[in-house]
């Protein structure tokens, strides 16, 4: 099984703990080790993951954020912060690509803009894991614009 497929195996199972509150160790039976890891990665630091995505969705609580876009970046910045072998353009594109294919028009632009402002405020910290508080994309336009979008 491909990587993009155990990533989006991931995703589903975060999701659905999230909207079921199903136990992870319930929906991860038959999964994969990659799609294992990259859940009890996130479920591990989902508060840690959570502050960086409210960071960056300015305009936006948490919870207005649909559960299935929240769970998209919820892995890719997992992979982004603790995956050395996984390069942010990669988990940015695998994450963009999942919300066209499983999420409304909107969704692509809002999930890129808040993982490419995360993105570049790594890179401008030289930090592994972002911390909330940075101000590392003072400019802000494509995020700014993107979590202007209303995803449902």
């Amino acid at each position: 099984m491909r990587r993009s497929d155990q990533r989006r195996d991931a995703v589903f199972a975060c999701y659905q703990q999230e909207v079921t509150d199903r136990p992870l160790s319930t929906l991860l039976v038959d999964a994969r080790p990659f799609t294992k890891e990259l859940v009890e990665g996130v479920e591990q630091h989902r508060s840690e993951l959570d502050e960086v995505i409210a960071e960056f969705a300015k305009g936006w609580d948490l919870s207005r954020i649909a559960p299935l876009e929240k769970n998209i970046m919820r892995v890719a910045l997992y992979e982004m912060n603790f995956r050395e072998d996984v390069p942010a353009e990669v988990a940015i594109d695998e994450a963009v690509e999942m919300a066209k294919k499983y999420s409304g028009s909107e969704a692509p632009g809002f999930v890129n803009g808040i993982l490419g402002a995360a993105a570049r405020a790594m890179e401008a910290n030289g930090a592994v894991t972002v911390k909330a508080g940075s101000e590392a994309d003072e400019s802000g336009s494509e995020a700014d614009e993107a979590a202007k979008a209303d995803v449902i």
